[in-house]
């Protein structure tokens, strides 16, 4: 015979699937006749009454049926034994449709329109970050004799390109010369070092180039020291106006919070690893705006290198256990063509 306080749970259990699939305050009556939880109706009542006391469920106001509390959420979740997985299909879906991909804004573009699609909700992913990237490769290419376009390339699939004006002409020997003179400074060097280094070139070349190294390094450096992990690319979020009842009042505080992307860096700063899924649920999260949401984040990347984070944010009424799934079976390939690229 189960105990009262597991009994219970499968009570708060029924209650969270009732609400996040009806979208209405459950009540008893529809818990027995919908759910097989072997008791009768009014024990279902008693066990009602105590998780209200324990603040689990409440009544709204207008109705004689309850809703999961975020205390009630957070008890549903960290008892979450088992994520079921997404099917095969799903994968392999996902997998189609991210190595279409032709380059890292890609695929960051299609993560989250994926995943606001799995999910249904606003989907949000951090550009990788890139203190931990290196170098892999500088190309050079001349637009016209006096005008090159650099396109750097790192290990972490990003591509920057920049076009210099050298105000003087240069010779295919000088693109060349050029060329090798920067990949054997930067290749293999992580983006900080690699800043430090550029800024020396002009002073190591042969007299003939330093003008144009000048130009180059300058424009280099740009590409070396900006911070594109503060960027952020974010998917769905029309959904959010699919669920404007679970927002009395707080939708354009949440569409404002989600323009500031400092907000929603804040929320995928508590992903930091790889894998694992943080959930913040209404008042867990910090900001005010945020307070009528819950937000499944995580880390994506390879298990010793954290690119960056990517996640959901929703009403607190969401399916948690297929959220969690997508959030990170997503993260999973995404890692993986980052990782790979």
């Amino acid at each position: 015979m189960a105990s009262a306080e597991e009994r219970r749970f499968e009570v708060l259990r029924a209650i969270v699937a009732d609400y996040v699939s009806e979208q209405e305050p459950v009540g008893s009556k529809a818990l027995v006749d919908r759910h097989n939880l072997g008791v009768s109706s009014a024990t279902v009542r008693n066990d009602m009454a105590a998780l209200e006391e324990d603040g689990y469920i409440t009544q709204p106001h207008t109705s004689a049926g309850r809703i999961p509390t975020d205390k009630g959420y957070r008890l549903f979740v960290d008892r979450l034994s088992e994520i079921k997985p997404l099917s095969s299909a799903e994968r392999r879906a996902i997998e189609r449709f991210l190595e279409g991909a032709s380059d890292l804004d890609d695929v960051l573009r299609r993560s989250v329109r994926l995943l606001a699609q799995l999910t249904r909700q606003v989907a949000v992913i951090q550009y990788p970050t890139l203190t931990n990237s290196t170098v892999r490769h500088v190309e050079v290419v001349p637009l016209t004799s006096a005008r090159l376009m650099l396109v750097l390339i790192t290990d972490t699939g990003r591509v920057d390109q920049r076009t210099v004006d050298l105000g003087d002409v240069i010779s295919e020997d000088g693109v060349a010369m050029l060329r090798d003179q920067l990949n054997s400074a930067l290749a293999g060097r992580k983006l900080a070092d690699a800043a430090a280094k550029v800024s020396e070139l002009p002073e190591q070349g042969p007299a003939e180039l330093r003008d144009v190294m000048t130009r180059v390094s300058t424009v280099l450096v740009e590409s070396l020291v900006e911070h594109p992990e503060d960027r952020l690319v974010l998917g769905g979020t029309a959904n959010l106006t699919n669920n404007v009842a679970d927002f009395p009042n707080s939708l354009r505080e949440v569409l404002e919070a989600l323009e500031e992307q400092v907000v929603v860096l804040k929320l995928l700063a508590a992903a930091r690893n790889p894998g694992a899924v943080t959930v913040r649920i209404g008042e867990e999260n910090e900001d005010a705006q945020m307070r009528r949401t819950s937000v499944v984040s995580i880390g994506y990347g390879s298990d010793d290198l954290l690119l960056g984070g990517m996640g959901v944010v929703g009403p607190t009424r969401m399916d948690y256990p297929g959220t969690i799934a997508a959030v990170r079976a997503v993260a999973n390939y995404v890692g993986q063509i980052l990782a790979g690229s």
